[in-house]
This record gives C-alpha cells, sequence and structure tokens, in this order.
C-alpha cells in the first residue's frame, strides 16, 4: 500500500500508529535515501559473522522486513528478535512472518526499560532518533552492558551538521530527492512539522561520542548519503 499518510492535514504528532504501519514498508523505502541499500549491506556484515545460535535484536523492528530478510538468508540457525512498542506494527510482522512460516520472536516492549542480556548483535534502523537525547544516552550505556563481550551495535540515523548553511543545503537536497520519489511539496511540509520536537538528531561526532562514552571501543561509519548515516560500534 502506498504512504498518502500527510495528503492531508495532520490532527497529531507524528506516532507508529495504524495509518502509518499500514504503510510504513512503502514510507522507508520511499523517505530514505538508499534505505534497500543499507538493510542489505547490514544483513552482509551479519552474514560474514554468523553462527548457530548466534543471537540478533532489532530495536523498532516496525513490520518485520529487515529480519524477515535477515532470515531468509541466513545459512544457520540464529535467534531472531524484534522489539517494538507499536502494536500496530507487532500486528502486521507477526502476519508477515506467518505468512513466510519464519521463527522470528517479537515483543511488545520499551526498548528503555527492556532486559538486554547477553546480545550478539543489536540493530536499530532509524529507532534512536525518536528517543528523547538524554534517554538515547542511557539507552546505550544499557545496551552497551547487555552485548556479550564481542558484541556489536549497528544502528542508522537521520544526522545534523555543525555547519548550518550545509545542513540546510543538504535538507533541501533531501526533500528534492523525496519529491523525485513522489511526495508532493504539501506532503513533505506535513510530515516535517509532525516530526517537529519527535524525531531529533545528533550530529555524527555526537554519535559516535554517545557510543564512546557508553564504553564501545570501536565505532565506524560505514554509509552515508547526506544526513543519512549508518554506525557499527564494537565492544
Amino acid at each position: 500500500m502506498q504512504d498518502k499518510v500527510f495528503n492531508k492535514p495532520i490532527e497529531k504528532k507524528f506516532e507508529f500508529d495504524e495509518a502509518v504501519a499500514s504503510v510504513f514498508d512503502d514510507m522507508l523505502s520511499r523517505s530514505v535515501p538508499f534505505y534497500d541499500e543499507v538493510r542489505k549491506l547490514i544483513i552482509s556484515l551479519i552474514l560474514a559473522e554468523q553462527k548457530e545460535g548466534k543471537k540478533v535484536l532489532d530495536l523498532g523492528s516496525s513490520t518485520a522486513k529487515f529480519l524477515l530478510d535477515l532470515h531468509s538468508k541466513m545459512d544457520v540457525k540464529m535467534q531472531l528478535k524484534g522489539l517494538d512498542n507499536s502494536q500496530a506494527m507487532l500486528d502486521r510482522a507477526e502476519q508477515k512472518c506467518q505468512a513466510f512460516g519464519a521463527n522470528i520472536e517479537l515483543e511488545l516492549a520499551d526498548m528503555l526499560t527492556y532486559d538486554y542480556q547477553e546480545e550478539d548483535i543489536i540493530v536499530a534502523n532509524y529507532t534512536l532518533q525518536f528517543i528523547r537525547p538524554m534517554q538515547r544516552v542511557e539507552l546505550i550505556k544499557k545496551l552497551y552492558q547487555g552485548l556479550n563481550e564481542d558484541g556489536m551495535f549497528i544502528f542508522s540515523e537521520k544526522v545534523v551538521f555543525e555547519d548550518k548553511k550545509l545542513d540546510k543545503e543538504l535538507i533541501d537536497i533531501y526533500y528534492e530527492y523525496k519529491k523525485g520519489q513522489g511526495y508532493s511539496d504539501y506532503e513533505i511540509a506535513q510530515k516535517r512539522e509532525a516530526l517537529e520536537n519527535v524525531l531529533i538528531p545528533f550530529t555524527i561526532k555526537e554519535n559516535i561520542q554517545m557510543c564512546r562514552d557508553a564504553g564501545f571501543k570501536r565505532i565506524e561509519t560505514i554509509f552515508q548519503w547526506a544526513n543519512f548515516v549508518t554506525f557499527v560500534a564494537k565492544k
């Protein structure tokens, strides 16, 4: 189903409700540049280190598209689990997992209070940016503590730039990209308003420092298109 959520006047701030869940896969593929390529890149990175019983946890797993793609490509049985705080998203994820016969555990949970234990890989694609900055910092510390000694945290984020002129230019370029994906000026403006004070991005430096402060020793960027960046942090 095509994303038409913002082709009418908004009545509330952005949230992951049924209206968004019903078009979320289309929304991601049209709103996030190179989303499919980034997803494939992360899956390839995980598969390069796959082994029987390895635990992969997806934070903000939404409709389980990432986990289903990973499940279809893995050669050994890994433990795949998705967390989301939206029942509407989880309902659609359950339907898809059943349709594909995929053994993926899904849980309605708050990632801020979830008990992370002996995780091997934690993934968060465009999820942290919806968490308040102070809570985000504390969450990364929890993730570090919950990872195994050789654990890895992979996350993608929309970022801002310290150079405000460059930041504005890249935002304008991004809006042109969205228009090329079929979104109208009205839809773009409506979504921007709905996301105000809901999506709060950090700079690349702030994301790296946040991971370093939590204890991660090796933090790298593995993909970037304008203000969309994917990071890998290792213990």
